[in-house]
């Protein structure tokens, strides 16, 4: 440490020793960053302040050298070489830093200042390169007098927007008050001066009559016997200025510029404190709030009141204890809530900044016990973990930052920015590089779409396999855009389709607008084909529809009982045998609103003259509740489970196996073969076979149908007469 001042460096040496090991890993950074980098001396000048910030913070060792070896990444020391001199930790924390350095702070009104205080976490998989950043801002702005005007005023608003209140919300008071003096001093140096002249005593004065404070309080406890922590503070410039303001205050009625703070074990502790306040200083009128006995609106609780202190200065005392300390720091009432005023709510980012802070508290609590070194690792491992991993927050060309769910695209971003562009989106540049759409953008990323005049989104976007989308909200403007633009294209396509199945089941002669009428909720048939083209309605759901259709024909069609009484009003269909309370063979026939089948769950409801209507149990029609002695609990009789005869015609390329291979089909389903028939057509290669099939549920076709269709070499399957 030749070229180097000891005023310099041994204050942190000293400040590392709190940290287990720290003292030694300092010391033997500080030797091999002089020996061995470049520049070495001046860049240990540069650095040593910034590890000394962090070191009072009682931050682990890796931290400490990366802020040591930080300035000489900054001159272009290769990171390869960081992490040989330094290890791996050190070599991303860098990395980390210099991540940070590339964002720009240059769209600072509310609303998107929010979001870069958010991105400004985010982006680094540590949070302690988060504090790191905080330490070099803070150096920046001490040495801000030697910086042109217009680039001090420029450091000045980003660290009052962005820097400061993020150290508030981390809770690191120290590093919090120091960034708003210097940045106020540079933004507004006429007011910073009056009211530097209004503290007539110097800050250390302030800080020393303050501890005397302390010193006194804590030995008036001791002969009450009362348990308590008393910790204090004097108010920094700023603080001073935004509250002259907010309560529109001239100085002399500031009476908290000092302030001291006792947290103690009970309620009525609180009480006896205050008494003990009041007895040995002249209380101020007007300055005492209960806000225990009377909570403020976040339920903020906490004893306030205002004394002339022992030098005669107006102070603060605020009494509480640990559980409402707990609660005003980390719970809805925490200080940065009311204090950054007009910051929009967002639950998830606060618990996560509330956990942040806690963790600070633990680890300092921790380090003080150097024994406790297994304890430090496992809360620094715990620090490391990515809080932000659900979020990327992304920059326009303009630099509006742009939140998006983790693994969102370009496309997802286009449609974020806007529908238009979304639909008009032909490709994407990241960070200035031409990128696929379906590439996963990252925290920090800065993103620009590639439009088309004419351009239109693509069906494949809709595919979840391809992964070009990944928000369900631009998943839905892509599917109103193709409702929109090609309707006319969708009606085609659903009558294709219900014409296939139709063809397939051989129930052409039926047509179309008969299958409309099994679906009541699309109210024309455009509407109805609309809806197959789009896809709302799959061709599997039609083909049990058109199944359950040929099932109930076949049962309407089967000779009644003799028992049967005579109907009067007309044949009814009948679906199959029903049972009451076991009588079989009972009147009925099938509700036209369901459409049962053997099989289903099914209630019967007693018609006048037509027996019983027989309906799904989830029909919307069987309501139970209206005329509930007309409805009956029915089941399918004993005679559910017979077969009946379905036959299928397979037309497939000729080939050896194949009769085996549709055998193997319907015997997986458990169905019987009772015939066969096959016929070779020589002009086209093909084979036409037909098989009788003894079947016992209508799922059982489509089944069937839908696993012949798969067979290599199928060219079509359909259903024919018997």
């Amino acid at each position: 440490m030749t070229a180097i001042s000891p005023g310099l460096w041994e204050p942190l040496l000293e400040a590392a020793a709190a940290v287990p090991g720290g003292r030694e890993a300092a010391a033997r950074a500080l030797e091999i960053i002089e020996r061995d980098v470049p520049g070495g001396a001046a860049v240990l000048e540069r650095s040593i302040p910034v590890a000394g910030s962090l070191a009072a913070l009682r931050l682990d060792t890796h931290v400490l050298v990366a802020a040591l070896v930080r300035p000489a990444c900054e001159d272009g020391l290769p990171t390869d070489i960081v992490r040989e001199l330094f290890g791996v930790e050190v070599a991303a924390l860098c990395d980390g830093a210099a991540r940070l350095e590339h964002v720009r702070w240059d769209h600072l009104e509310q609303e998107a200042t929010e979001n870069l205080r958010k991105m400004f976490l985010a982006i680094a998989s540590d949070i302690r390169v988060v504090l790191l950043a905080l330490a070099e801002r803070v150096h920046v702005m001490r040495g801000l007098d030697a910086r042109a005007e217009a680039e001090r005023r420029g450091l000045a608003h980003e660290t009052m927007e962005v820097y400061a209140p993020l150290a508030n919300r981390l809770g690191i008071w120290q590093m919090k008050w120091e960034l708003e003096d210097l940045a106020f001093r540079a933004l507004s140096p006429e007011i910073y001066r009056e009211i530097k002249a209004l503290l007539a005593d110097k800050r250390t004065a302030r800080t020393q009559a303050i501890e005397d404070v302390i010193a006194l309080l804590r030995s008036k406890l001791d002969e009450v016997g009362i348990a308590g922590r008393v910790s204090g503070r004097p108010k920094h410039i700023y603080s001073i200025y935004k509250k002259m303001q907010r309560k529109k205050l001239g100085y002399e009625h500031i009476y908290d510029v000092s302030a001291v703070r006792v947290i103690v074990d009970r309620i009525e502790d609180c009480y006896a404190v205050l008494g003990l306040v009041h007895g040995n200083w002249t209380p101020i009128a007007g300055e005492f709030d209960d806000y225990i006995a009377k909570p403020k609106g976040n339920d903020y609780r906490s004893l306030h009141t205002a004394v002339v202190g022992p030098d005669g200065k107006p102070l603060e005392v605020q009494i509480r204890t640990q559980e409402m300390h707990d609660y005003n720091e980390y719970g809805v009432a925490a200080h940065w809530r009311y204090k950054e005023a007009g910051s929009r709510a967002d639950k998830r980012f606060d618990a996560k900044i509330n956990l942040l802070r806690q963790l600070m508290t633990w680890q300092h609590e921790v380090t003080a016990a150097p024994e406790d070194g297994g304890e430090v690792r496992d809360l620094v491992s715990t620090m490391r973990h990515e809080l932000f991993a659900d979020q990327v927050y992304v920059f326009t060309p303009t630099g509006t930052v742009v939140d998006l769910p983790q693994g969102a695209t370009p496309v997802d971003f286009a449609y974020r920015i806007h529908t238009d562009i979304g639909h008009r989106c032909r490709g994407a540049k990241v960070n200035g590089q031409i990128v696929t759409l379906d590439h996963a953008l990252s925290t920090g990323d800065r993103v620009e779409i590639l439009t088309a005049k004419n351009a239109k989104p693509s069906r494949d976007w809709l595919n979840p396999q391809l992964g070009y989308v990944h928000t369900g909200s631009a998943r839905q403007k892509i599917k109103q855009y193709f409702r929109h633009q090609q309707r006319d294209s969708a009606i085609a396509e659903g009558r294709e389709v219900v014409e296939r199945e139709l063809k397939r089941l051989g129930l052409e002669a039926r047509g179309v607008e008969a299958v409309a009428a099994y679906y009541p909720k699309t109210p024309s048939l455009p509407e109805f084909l609309a809806a197959v083209g789009f896809g709302d309605i799959s061709a599997q759901s039609i083909a049990s529809r058109l199944v359950e259709w040929i099932e109930l024909e076949r049962a309407a069609r089967a000779p009644a009982p003799s028992s049967a009484p005579v109907v009067v009003d007309g044949a009814p269909k009948v679906a199959a045998r029903v049972s009451i309370a076991g009588i079989d063979d009972v009147m009925s026939h099938p509700a036209r609103c369901c459409n049962p089948v053997p099989g289903d769950d099914v209630v019967g409801f007693i018609t006048r003259g037509r027996g019983l209507a027989i309906h799904r149990v989830d029909c919307t029609n069987a309501r139970t509740d209206v005329e509930p002695e007309r409805w009956m609990p029915l089941s399918w009789g004993s005679r559910h489970g017979q077969t009946y005869p379905v036959a299928l015609q397979v037309i497939a390329d000729d080939r050896s196996g194949l009769l085996r291979d549709i055998a193997d089909v319907v015997a997986q389903e458990g169905v019987n073969i009772a015939n066969t028939s096959a016929v070779r057509q020589a002009k086209d290669d093909s084979s036409a076979i037909t098989v009788l099939l003894e079947i016992t549920a209508a799922e059982q076709v489509e089944r069937i149908l839908h696993r012949i269709e798969r067979m290599p070499g199928t060219r079509s399957v359909r259903r024919v007469a018997v």
